[in-house]
């Protein structure tokens, strides 16, 4: 038998022979975008002060106890997560899941409840007391603090004195004294065995109102700060020299 060669394969035949595939280079291959989770977003002031008001309400309502407070107080503040702030909450009534985004915008003026009339001498004894929200604030505070805490949040409140005075005395307790961030802060105190915490700022305006803090800390501290965020709409103006 002849050797003829062989035939040649046919284009049908060609098409359906498998074509080897390469193998994908992982190095080139695009990696898939990581979404970053709520819980690692970075926490805003806003976020911060949420927090701390709900711990305030709680320590004021008896819920916590003066060192619990101190303590989820001072997480709050240096919480750079949600992740970090969402626990300090997690077992008060109040609590409200951190999410971005969640503040409510201020109501008009016209919204606003009446303010309050609070007496000017704040006692907290064995105990906790506060005052925040919408109350007129006069032109002395005193505030008298053993073996317990007191917070006073000015910066919602309406200002009735071109200067308000918050007399401090502490004894083995904590005050706590937050202001709107366009009033002038200034003042100080004595502290044995305790500490004054002032961080002193001018306001822009020359007539906006003067918070000055003074007193005793014994085995004690006393903090007073702006909160970023919110300013002062109502006060009484001081009227220029003639």
């Amino acid at each position: 038998m002849e050797n003829s060669p062989s035939p040649e394969p046919s284009d049908q035949s060609r098409a359906a022979r498998p074509i080897p595939l390469r193998k994908a280079d992982p190095a080139s291959a695009a990696q898939p975008e990581r979404r970053v989770a709520e819980a690692e977003l970075r926490a805003s002031d806003a976020d911060r002060e949420r927090i701390a008001e709900l711990l305030r309400d709680a320590y004021a309502e008896g819920r916590l106890s003066m060192d619990e407070h101190a303590e989820r107080i001072d997480a709050a503040y240096n919480a750079k997560t949600l992740g970090e702030l969402a626990p300090l909450t997690r077992d008060l009534p109040a609590h409200r899941p951190v999410t971005p985004g969640t503040e409510r915008p201020a109501a008009p003026a016209s919204q606003l409840p009446p303010a309050r009339q609070e007496p000017a001498n704040m006692v907290a004894i064995f105990s906790g007391a506060a005052r925040k929200g919408r109350w007129r604030v006069g032109s002395h505070i005193k505030a008298t603090v053993i073996f317990g805490g007191a917070e006073l949040d000015l910066t919602d409140a309406v200002f009735e004195s071109p200067e308000v005075v918050i007399e401090i005395h502490a004894i083995f307790g904590g005050v706590t004294i937050r202001v709107p961030e366009n009033v002038t802060l200034v003042g100080g105190g004595v502290g044995i065995f305790g500490a004054f915490d002032i961080r002193e700022q001018v306001a822009p305006d020359p007539y906006a109102p003067v918070v000055r803090i003074k007193g005793t800390a014994i085995f004690s501290g006393c903090e007073a700060k702006a909160r970023r965020g919110k300013k002062i709409k109502e006060w009484v103006r001081k009227q220029l020299d003639s």
